[in-house]
């Protein structure tokens, strides 16, 4: 049966209008995923802030910690010394207060009892003031010693002091950087949330369009079905009708092609293209392909990235050059640098699009053509195709084929 034009022009405007409607949640979806890239951007420079406040308290702490231990050992030591002193002190006054009572700075009567002759006395009497001189040696000695592990002590502590007030602001920005890093957090997963609602409407949008679509493609091939019928039965009756003349032959014309794009180009795109679905993994991938994430402390732990096997952003784009022989580094700022820039009104199909925040590169995708891109996006994501995002992007590409 041939279906009438009026049934295919009903099917063309209903795929129309449903087209429409999934075209414009695509691009709301492309706008609130322009945004979550903004927004995770906003994140990462919270997080090296609290990595680095972080690193900035280890730091602080450690110092803290060796400064109590240099305070308490030099505590120790200034109780140590004192001790001695007090000890030498009171064996001190014993010995003056001997000799007082025996009315001679030699100490006891006692000491001189039984001495054979005054030759003896005498010696006896030298040794006891030698005695008495290296006591009051050994005192000046320990109380040198004391002083200066006393004001050892007192430098130690005020390095305690400083070292404890480092340690108190340290811990103050950390909590600081931390709390704008969780604030960051949830305004990202607020926006995924409200991505993911349009991401689902879209669906179910591009489900209707397919099925119209489906419709369209139907009723054309029926009719397109019919007309082969017709043909072939066109053409039945002209050879029944001339079967004793030869068949003429149409020389074919060969159309004019696109210019071919280079191997190597292709070679990247493609493989670029089979790691669609690949989970995405802050710092994953390199040249051999996906590779487990590592932890970040922050937003790419919350999503578990450390235990997945993936690609980040710039990882993806070390996979894909990686088959044209082309080596890059594990950082979209590197990459950018990479290669030569070329306008973005004059990139073509494997170059690389970058996106910065301030002037700071923090994502980079590879432009596929006809305003299609494939990457890596972010945290909770996997590798996509999707329309160029044109908000935060920079004025060029890079072009390295």
């Amino acid at each position: 049966p041939n279906p009438s034009d009026a049934e295919l022009q009903a099917g063309k405007a209903e795929a129309q209008r449903t087209a429409g409607q999934a075209g414009e949640l695509a691009n709301r979806l492309a706008e609130a995923e322009s945004r979550l890239v903004g927004l995770q951007s906003q994140v990462e420079v919270k997080m090296e802030d609290a990595n680095k406040a972080r690193v900035d308290l280890q730091r602080a702490e450690a110092a803290y910690g060796q400064a109590r231990t240099a305070a308490d050992a030099a505590a120790a030591e200034a109780r140590s010394a004192a001790g001695r002193i007090e000890a030498q002190r009171h064996r001190l006054d014993e010995f003056a207060a001997s000799s007082y009572r025996q009315g001679s700075k030699l100490g006891s009567i006692t000491a001189y009892a039984g001495a054979r002759d005054p030759q003896e006395m005498l010696e006896r009497a030298s040794l006891l003031d030698a005695i008495s001189d290296s006591q009051l040696d050994v005192l000046d000695d320990l109380e040198r010693a004391r002083i200066e592990k006393v004001n050892k002590d007192s430098l130690t502590r005020a390095a305690l002091d400083e070292a404890e007030a480092k340690r108190r602001s340290a811990d103050e920005a950390r909590a600081t950087a931390e709390a704008a890093q969780q604030t960051a957090i949830q305004a990202r997963a607020q926006q995924a949330a409200q991505a993911q609602g349009l991401q689902a409407d879209r669906d179910a949008m591009q489900a209707e369009l397919d099925a119209a679509r489906s419709r369209v493609t139907g009723l054309q091939a029926q009719r397109a079905d019919y007309q082969e019928w017709q043909e072939d039965k066109a053409r039945e009756e002209q050879a029944a009708a001339a079967a004793a003349q030869p068949a003429g032959n149409d020389d074919d014309q060969a159309g004019s092609s696109a210019p071919a794009v280079s191997g190597d180009v292709e070679t990247v795109v493609s493989r670029a293209l089979s790691q669609l679905g690949m989970p995405y993994a802050w710092g994953g991938g390199n040249s051999r392909g996906p590779t487990r994430g590592i932890r970040d402390g922050g937003v790419a732990d919350s999503y578990g990235d450390y235990a997945k096997t993936g690609f980040d952003c710039s990882g993806l784009m070390i996979y894909a050059f990686a088959g044209a022989g082309v080596s890059l580094d594990h950082y979209s700022g590197y990459q950018a640098q990479s290669g030569k820039r070329v306008p973005l009104s004059q990139m073509r199909r494997g170059d690389m699009l970058f996106w910065d925040d301030g002037g700071a590169i923090h994502h980079v995708a590879l432009y596929l053509g006809n305003g299609k891109m494939v990457e890596a996006p972010y945290s909770g994501s996997r590798v996509r195709v999707t329309s160029v995002r044109y908000g935060g992007i920079t004025p060029y590409a890079v072009r390295l084929l």
